[in-house]
């Protein structure tokens, strides 16, 4: 039987150079829980996880094989999306805390406030805010629209 922490079946798991330092950003700027952490003999984190709102996050330093952070690739291949009741709050608190705004909180056609953010790791987050539940089909249709216009 999993872990009540893994309840979700899917678990990002993120790489970052100075794992340590990324743990306590995220701390200050998303309000993230340290569960644990198990590092090596010379401090980088072999994995550790955190918790964002209830939800578990892996993370550890790259292993310079398969694994690299954003910063060194010059992009991100994903975006973490964290649900919140107010994402404009969440963005100051993590502008404060250092974080690079990518887009300000703005209503989209799929019916939620939609905010994001590069941390100084080159990961991204959306932070979303749900304004009004639509079925897949509004969804589809209002997305028609807005790339129509």
């Amino acid at each position: 039987m999993r872990p009540q922490r893994y309840l979700n079946t899917i678990v990002p798991h993120i790489y970052i150079d100075d794992a340590a330092q990324a743990m306590a950003f995220y701390a200050r700027a998303l309000g993230a829980q340290e569960l644990f952490r198990i590092a090596g003999p010379d401090g980088k984190i072999l994995h550790a996880e955190i918790s964002i709102c209830g939800s578990v996050i892996m993370l550890g330093d790259p292993d310079d094989k398969l694994y690299a952070q954003p910063r060194a690739l010059g992009r991100t291949t994903a975006g973490l999306h964290i649900f919140t009741d107010d994402n404009a709050a969440l963005l100051r608190r993590a502008l404060d805390a250092g974080a690079e705004q990518v887009q300000p909180p703005t209503n989209m056609f799929y019916g939620a406030s939609s905010a994001s953010l590069r941390d100084p790791f080159g990961h991204v987050w959306v932070l979303l805010t749900w304004k009004e539940d639509l079925s897949p089909a509004e969804m589809e249709q209002r997305g028609r629209q807005f790339f129509a216009k």
